[in-house]
């Protein structure tokens, strides 16, 4: 079987075509079937495979293997007959648009920087470049607007396959070495890089270039980059939110960012002063306690965060000389704190451990944990503890 006629390098454009079908065998939980031509780009370059129909019946993917293009079907196809194939152009046009831009980017970031793209991806959300050298804040909004201009420009993206001579003295980029013919994705004066993907016909197709975030990665830089469809439903759906957020706080778009610092804010101030009625609370609970027992057990559901530790050293201050602080439910489990300062609390954390399987620890003055069990028994187990 001879290699398969590659329709999308004739014309990128093609959405529907017209083929012979080779071969169909069973895969999995389908089909793979092998068409004499197809317009179908295989997964290749960091780009996934096409998907569409052949005769109405599902492509869910498409790969390569020597030259031979393999469409993954839900149902067979019968060998020898024609058949219609249909891209799902929409996907795949959108596809295009960020690969496109991507070569964009890749190609200021080189020219400006000397950085080389040393992995690239095209998710199905977000499209990531990873760039061997480190970029500031303000230089990726100067690459960003950049882009911007070369979309705006409306160049032609140019496809080449140089002789081997000219390649020789030829500057492109090329993550790999790349034996044979190699084809050439040339964007005049930004960008030359050898390519497998099909791409749209000028830059001002790409409609729009947003990099939307950076971050370290392998001491260089990773950017993610939505263009085209993309970052125009990413727009969408920030403007929406903010919106919604607007409604919420009464308040305009513009001066959003200062309504939610005012809100944090106020959440920090009211924090700090539930924290300390909650702290009032605790204080009168502890002088409203009993601790003339030698352990003084308290059960309270409502405590939170470090509010059962600040329980125990209250009724310690009272004079309490074992306290133990449980919090939660019968239901849920409890979660506990142990202290004394005259005898060791990982005695009473054994106990706890040996007959309601305790997980925690500590010191001798302070232990901590949690436990399931029923109260008047995890109450009877430390009492009965000289």
């Amino acid at each position: 079987m001879g290699p398969t006629v590659k329709l999308f390098y004739e014309d990128a454009g093609i959405r529907e075509f017209d083929a012979v079908v080779l071969s169909c065998v069973p895969e999995k939980e389908g089909h793979k079937a092998v068409l004499d031509r197809t317009a179908f780009f295989p997964e290749g370059g960091g780009q996934y495979g096409d998907i569409g129909w052949i005769d109405g019946i599902l492509v869910a993917d498409t790969k390569e293997k020597s030259g031979v293009i393999y469409h993954y079907l839900e149902k067979p196809l019968k060998p020898g007959t024609k058949v219609h194939g249909k891209l799902d152009w929409a996907l795949r046009f959108e596809r295009m648009q960020q690969h496109s831009a991507e070569h964009v980017v890749s190609g200021i970031v080189h020219r400006r920087f000397g950085y080389d793209n040393v992995g690239f991806h095209l998710g199905a959300d977000y499209c990531t470049m990873d760039f061997n050298g480190p970029l500031s804040g303000k230089q990726l909004k100067e690459i960003e607007e950049e882009a911007n201009r070369v979309v705006f420009a409306g160049l032609p993206v140019c496809v080449r396959y140089p002789e081997k001579e000219e390649l020789e003295h030829m500057e492109y980029r090329s993550k790999i070495e790349i034996k044979g013919q190699v084809r050439i994705v040339e964007i005049p004066g930004v960008d030359a890089c050898a390519c497998c993907a099909p791409h749209v016909e000028s830059t001002g197709q790409i409609g729009l270039i947003k990099l939307v975030d950076m971050s370290s990665y392998k001491g260089g830089e990773r950017i993610s980059l939505l263009s085209g469809i993309r970052a125009l439903r990413d727009y969408q759906c920030k403007q929406e939110q903010a919106k919604r957020i607007g409604n919420m706080l009464c308040e305009k778009g513009e001066k959003l960012a200062e309504a939610v610092e005012r809100l944090k804010q106020d959440g920090i101030r009211l924090k700090s002063e539930i924290a300390g009625l909650k702290s009032q609370i605790l204080k009168k609970r502890a002088m409203e306690t009993n601790v003339s027992e030698k352990t003084t057990i308290v059960f309270e559901e409502d405590l939170a965060g470090d509010e059962a530790r600040e329980y125990m050293n209250l009724l310690l201050e009272q004079g309490a000389e074992v306290c133990a602080v449980f919090t939660g439910t019968e239901d849920t489990g409890y979660r506990y704190v142990i202290g004394s300062r005259t005898k060791d609390a990982r005695v009473f954390h054994q106990i706890l451990k040996e007959n309601f399987g305790a997980r925690g620890g500590g010191k001798p003055e302070m232990v901590q944990g949690s436990l399931t069990g029923a109260r008047v028994k995890i109450t009877d187990k430390l009492k009965a503890l000289p």
